[in-house]
């Protein structure tokens, strides 16, 4: 139980870091703004430098591709358009359950608007039990919790491609503009550090999702609330360096605190959401994550900061989507829409994750569920741990 006596007594001390905190990152935000000025007036430079020296930057700087002084203002949404969206949730492997096993739960949305068409709301549960899915990571240190995770990633793009591209094909339909919508981002950076093995069993069907998309022409943008990327702020690092050379292997491999970096702990949103009106996203940015080589060329993934009145959501857009112009406005003024809809947050994604989450009691019930079926096979001596026993009978 939480002492909340106690824990009174913490926070006044903990609202004063607060407080100077706020005052270094408006220090901070003026200089990150400056730079932003050189740099605009420098950007030949800048990239002819990022390009010359990327081999030797120790930061990941993303590329602008406009310029980075014009906000540009989001037009209205077609009246008629379709949009899809998924998210996912689970319930993990536990040694003290009757079983050994996870499920993953894909929350699906397909939303019309102007169309006098039924919306589709559901989930589509699936138990993994087989020792494939269970222990195949171990090989490579992977636990079965993680790896439960990226199974997760794979299921939401295929429920999302299955379900738009089952709408567009019927022959003679007429094809409303349409949207595929993720919650998150599509640069997958935390399978950098996985073995190839590994990586070549999750990505590949990720992206024959995206090119099942692609070859329907149904334009997919990840959605990121909240972000905490700074590779946009990163790109102002070569207007701050102060070496002839952007060669942070020679100058500053071992420094704790590097010249350029004056703009730490600043993220992108905040800039951005200084400069940016409501309705109005920021120039286009290619990523240059190291995940990203992996990637399709065509799948590469761009970004863009987009005000949408509560915050500054971070949009992850492919290759494909961004060299067509009309596709991509056509696609923002959809998701502005949805957040508009969703009060501030798309109502597409918000509908996905309520269809998709398990709550505790669908966790008892699954399990519940699943001893019955285990006792009517025939299986003897099914029961949970004692630990878990106690756990769901404490008195306190």
């Amino acid at each position: 139980m939480l002492d909340l006596v106690k824990l009174a007594k913490q926070l006044p001390g903990m609202s004063e870091q607060m407080k100077q905190e706020a005052l270094a990152s408006a220090k901070r935000l003026q200089k990150a703004l400056e730079l932003l000025n050189e740099a605009q007036n420098n950007l030949a430079q800048l990239l002819e430098k990022q390009q010359q020296w990327s081999d030797r930057l120790i930061f990941p700087a993303a590329t602008p591709i406009e310029s980075l002084d014009t906000p540009i203002t989001i037009p209205k949404p077609p009246t008629s358009h379709s949009v899809f969206a998924t998210d996912g949730s689970q319930i993990a492997p536990s040694h003290h359950e009757i079983a050994y096993c996870y499920l993953i739960n894909i929350g699906l949305i397909m939303l019309h608007y102007g169309q006098n068409l039924h919306p589709l709301l559901e989930s589509i549960p699936e138990i993994y039990y087989k020792p494939e899915d269970l222990y195949i990571a171990k090989q490579w240190g992977i636990r079965t919790e993680e790896w439960m995770s990226y199974k997760r990633t794979i299921a939401e793009a295929k429920a999302l491609a299955t379900t738009a591209c089952d709408w567009v094909k019927p022959p003679g339909a007429h094809y409303e503009p349409n949207l595929a919508l993720v919650d998150g981002s599509l640069i997958y950076w935390f399978l950098e550090t996985l073995p190839t093995e590994a990586k070549n069993l999750i990505l590949p069907e990720i992206f024959a999702s995206w090119a099942a998309l692609r070859a329907e022409n149904i334009p997919l943008i990840g959605y990121i609330s909240a972000s905490r990327s700074r590779e946009s702020l990163s790109f102002l690092r070569l207007q701050a360096c102060p070496y002839p050379e952007s060669d942070c292997q020679r100058y500053c491999a071992n420094l704790d605190k590097t010249p350029c970096h004056v703009t730490e702990s600043l993220r992108d949103t905040t800039v951005w959401g200084y400069l940016l009106q409501p309705g109005e996203r920021s120039p286009l940015w290619r990523s240059n994550i190291r995940i990203l080589n992996d990637y399709n060329q065509i799948d590469r993934v761009y970004f863009c900061y987009l005000n949408v009145g509560t915050e500054i959501a971070r949009l992850d857009i492919p290759a494909w989507v961004v060299e067509n112009p009309p596709l991509l406005e056509q696609s923002l003024s959809i998701i502005l829409a949805q957040v508009y809809k969703g009060d501030g947050y798309p109502i597409s994604l918000a509908e996905a994750h309520n269809q998709a989450v398990v709550k505790g009691g669908d966790r008892y019930r699954f399990f519940a569920l699943l001893e019955k079926e285990m006792i009517s096979a025939g299986l003897k001596n099914v029961s949970i741990s004692y630990k878990e026993t106690s756990k769901r009978g404490s008195i306190a």
